[in-house]
């Protein structure tokens, strides 16, 4: 007990006004805010890379990169768990503030997609909605060069008939074992 009286002494003798303002209702606010900035900074940075892709059939693109592609299947990302990016367009309320006529869980689910471990740190996030290709071939679109160029290795290390059409931006052709053509493009955003 003396020692620490004595530290205090100590301190303030050569900070004056440091333990007053450390220790005051102010001074532990602004240690709290320090604190959650800190662990917001730690999970915002250690959360995954997420790169989407549109498909035309989810059925088909399951096949294709469970077992043709043979992605490691992921968890879906924290940041994901509240339909934070179906939320964007909505009505922005919370379905437990809904009524109970309301019932969101067959759409939610749907909507969630696949999710696939692309690297250490990026997922794949693959959901429906692109139209079918040229003569209905299967169309995989994605906004994200780097995601398709990922993909383009990864059907090149499995050996797979592939035919690339433009590089800039990239579009190619793969044959999966059932000899469907899957079309991965690129859309460019202007």
């Amino acid at each position: 007990m003396i020692d620490y009286i004595s530290s205090n002494i100590l301190l303030g003798a050569f900070l004056p006004g440091i333990t007053d303002g450390l220790f005051s209702t102010q001074g532990i606010m602004v240690m709290l805010l320090l604190a959650y900035g800190g662990a917001m900074w730690m999970f915002l940075t250690s959360a995954p890379k997420v790169h989407t892709i549109m498909v035309s059939d989810l059925s088909i693109a399951r096949q294709f990169y469970e077992e043709i592609l043979n992605l490691p299947i992921a968890d879906v990302p924290l940041h994901y768990y509240y339909n934070y990016e179906q939320s964007l367009g909505s009505t922005m309320l919370d379905p437990i503030y809904m009524g109970s006529g309301v019932n969101n869980s067959g759409m939610m689910g749907e909507s969630r997609g696949l999710w696939y471990q692309l690297r250490k740190n990026t997922q794949l996030h693959i959901i429906g909605g692109a139209s079918l290709g040229y003569k209905n071939s299967q169309r995989h679109v994605c906004f994200d060069h780097e995601c398709l160029d990922d993909i383009l290795l990864r059907v090149q290390s499995r050996r797979l008939k592939y035919k690339i059409r433009s590089e800039k931006p990239l579009n190619f052709l793969v044959k999966d074992l059932d000899n469907r053509v899957i079309e991965m493009a690129e859309a460019k955003s202007q």
